[in-house]
C-alpha cells in the first residue's frame, strides 16, 4: 500500500495531544462507502512492560469471510502507554505491516476508536490520514462517550453520545454478548461503518478482519522465543 508521511512518531505526550488537535480538522467522516469486497483488519500485541510490538495485517473477501492476504511487522516503540495515545506508541509498527500489503482494501477496520475520542483521533482516524482509505474503528471498550444499552438481538444498535454529537454507535454484534464500540475513522461515514461491522460478523463478538488480524498478532507473540513476559491481552483504550 502507498502511505502518507505525516509527522515523525517521536513527540512527547504533550506535543502529541497537539498534533492529535491538529490532525483532527483534517478528518472526513462523511463519504459513504459504495464498495465494500475486501477488507483489512489491523491489530497489535504486546507483552507486559514490554515495547516490543507485533503488529499484523489480515485482509478477507466480505462475501465469505476467507482471507486473502496477511502482513506482519515487530517494532521497538519508546512512547509509553496512555490511554487515548495509543496510535503514537502502535501505528508505526502497523505501518510498516501495511507498506507490506499487496492487496489494496476497500476500507480498514482497527481495534480501537475512531473519532469516538476525547481529541476525534483514535488509530482509526489517525492511521485513516497515513493510508487515505476509508478506516473504521471497532472497539472492544468504551474510551469516551454516553449511550443507552441496545437491546439484546445481534445487529441491535444504540448512539454513543457526546453531549448533543453522535460519535458512533454501540453496535450488538451477537445475540445477549457485550457490544462493541464503532466509530467513523476517516473517508467513511458512520452508517457505512456499522453495516461493514455487521456485514463481517461470522457468529463471533468481533467482525472477522479485527478477530483474524487478532488471532494472528497472538500467534507471532507466542512464537518468538524472545518474548516470555506475560501478555496484555486487556482492552486497549485507543
Amino acid at each position: 500500500m502507498n502511505i502518507t508521511t505525516l509527522h515523525p512518531w517521536e513527540v512527547s505526550p504533550s506535543e502529541a495531544a497537539a498534533l492529535q488537535r491538529e490532525l483532527a480538522a483534517k478528518i472526513d467522516v462523511r463519504p459513504p462507502l459504495a464498495r465494500c469486497e475486501l477488507v483489512a483488519g489491523a491489530d497489535v500485541s504486546y507483552n507486559r512492560f514490554s515495547n516490543t510490538i507485533y503488529a499484523g495485517v489480515v485482509v478477507i473477501k466480505v462475501a465469505d469471510g476467507s482471507i486473502v492476504e496477511t502482513a506482519a511487522a515487530i517494532r521497538e516503540t519508546t512512547f509509553p502507554y496512555i490511554p487515548g495515545f495509543l496510535s503514537f506508541r502502535e501505528a508505526p509498527a502497523l505501518l510498516d505491516a501495511f507498506a507490506k500489503l499487496q492487496a489494496e482494501p476497500d476500507a480498514v477496520m482497527f481495534d480501537g476508536q475512531g473519532i469516538a475520542h476525547p481529541r476525534r483521533m483514535g488509530i482509526a482516524s489517525h492511521m485513516g490520514l497515513w493510508l487515505q482509505v476509508p478506516c473504521i474503528g471497532c472497539a472492544k471498550s468504551l474510551l469516551t462517550g454516553k449511550f443507552a444499552e441496545p437491546d439484546q438481538a445481534a445487529g441491535s444498535v444504540s448512539p454513543l453520545l457526546d453531549k448533543e454529537e453522535v460519535i458512533g454507535q454501540v453496535v450488538r454484534t451477537k445475540n445477549g454478548v457485550q457490544p462493541v464500540y464503532v466509530s467513523a475513522g476517516h473517508l467513511i461515514d458512520l452508517p457505512s461503518a456499522v453495516r461493514v461491522v455487521l456485514e463481517t460478523c461470522r457468529g463471533y463478538r468481533l467482525p472477522e478482519p479485527t478477530r483474524q488480524a487478532h488471532l494472528h498478532v497472538n500467534e507471532m507473540r507466542r512464537g518468538d522465543n524472545t518474548q516470555s513476559m506475560p501478555t496484555d491481552e486487556g482492552y486497549r483504550l485507543f
